[in-house]
């Protein structure tokens, strides 16, 4: 089961798109603010988006570029716009795959099934701007960079990656690291967050992790 989110402002669209892949066995939500869908996508960490172009108040390209730049899943555009340029464009932008509305629901389907498919291969792999981690090996890449980090260095990055830009709280990162959030020394976190500050200046990316006094630590800038 995948959890597939439609970014549609036709709302009839929007619920017969997200019934159909209900039906298919999958989770399926929509976004109807789209002031802030950036934001809500990153959140609802999907499988998949099917993404229209016109939106009110921000063009789904822009949208697209954006969420191309901070997450790794795959993007379907589903537009009426229907010219080589529009497709073009789309794909130059970070889409995966274009249709034309109206659009045979078999198609879209067997569209988006072919997306999945192809993903699950990669999805051990997180990006942030020009910054991707392979969380199966925790080989890191930046430019023409590599890196190795020790396992724990790996997964404290791996879950700022996923939350950027938010903030993980110290807890939340005892749990990942150690498996609890009791008797754990926070100079523990501090050594390993120094030790990660160093490998990724020796990327040249000094200033990445950022600490948030009380709180905990996020990541600043995009990579």
């Amino acid at each position: 089961m995948a959890t597939i989110v439609v970014v549609e402002d036709d709302s009839y669209l929007r619920e017969e798109l997200i019934q159909m892949f209900c039906a298919k066995g999958h989770l399926a939500t929509g976004i109807a603010a789209f002031h802030a869908a950036e934001q809500e996508l990153l959140g609802l960490s999907p499988d998949l988006v099917v993404l229209d172009v016109n939106l009110p108040g921000k063009s789904g390209y822009q949208l697209c570029r954006e969420l191309r730049a901070r997450a790794s899943f795959p993007i379907l555009i589903l537009t009426a716009r229907d010219t080589l340029s529009d497709e073009l464009t789309a794909l130059g932008l970070g889409a995966d795959d274009f249709l034309t509305k109206p659009c045979h629901p078999d198609r879209l389907i067997a569209r988006v099934e072919r997306l999945l498919h192809n993903w699950s291969r990669v999805k051990h792999v997180i990006q942030v701007g020009g910054l991707s981690l392979d969380w199966d090996s925790y080989k890191l890449v930046w430019q023409n960079a590599v890196a190795i980090l020790p396992e724990t260095e790996g997964k404290l990055l791996q879950l700022l990656m996923e939350r950027y830009p938010a903030t993980v709280q110290k807890e939340e990162l005892f749990a990942r690291l150690w498996g609890t959030q009791e008797f754990v020394d926070e100079n523990i976190l501090q050594v390993n967050v120094a030790r990660l500050r160093k490998s990724l200046a020796a990327l040249g990316l000094e200033g990445l992790v950022k600490t948030v006094r009380g709180q905990g630590y996020c990541l600043e800038g995009e990579g």
